[in-house]
């Protein structure tokens, strides 16, 4: 198994002057290595629901990672933007609610184990991104009705 705990998306490194500006804002967390990308995906998060086969097998073993935080699946939560399966190795590209969320380790350590435990997988990635910002309205459905019942409003 592997795990990269590289965060952003594929694109050249910000660029200093960029960079030293965000962190003097306080925008950017220190433990995080940003990269730009070309363009923010329009098709995320994803559900899985036109997945098969073994990648399937994969979106159904992350429906049932939850956020230690509230009784959703990160799936629900829209975390998932992307998933890619060559022969047993599955790359996992997520999210989180925001950069400097604590349960950050917690939840990308919780993925790659749900992945890897998956009967074919052999290695698991999983990849921190940020481009598209997560927001609320990235919740399905069913999402919005287990944080309704939680006593959120969504």
């Amino acid at each position: 198994m592997t795990h990269d705990g590289t965060a952003g998306v594929e694109g050249g490194d910000l660029d200093d002057e960029a960079n030293d500006a965000d962190r003097d804002h306080g925008s950017v967390c220190a433990y995080t290595e940003y990269r730009r990308g070309d363009e923010s995906p329009t098709d995320v998060p994803r559900t899985g629901a036109a997945a098969d086969g073994l990648e399937e097998a994969v979106w159904d073993a992350l429906a049932g990672v939850e956020d230690p935080e509230m009784p959703i699946g990160v799936v629900d939560l829209g975390l998932i933007y992307d998933v890619r399966v060559d022969d047993g190795s599955v790359v996992v590209e997520m999210t989180l609610t925001y950069s400097g969320c604590p349960a950050r380790t917690m939840l990308t350590e919780n993925v790659e184990e749900a992945v890897a435990a998956v009967d074919g997988v052999d290695d698991v990635g999983v990849r921190l991104v940020w481009s598209p910002e997560w927001t609320v309205e990235m919740v399905s459905e069913s999402g919005r009705d287990a944080l309704r019942e939680f006593g959120l409003s969504v």
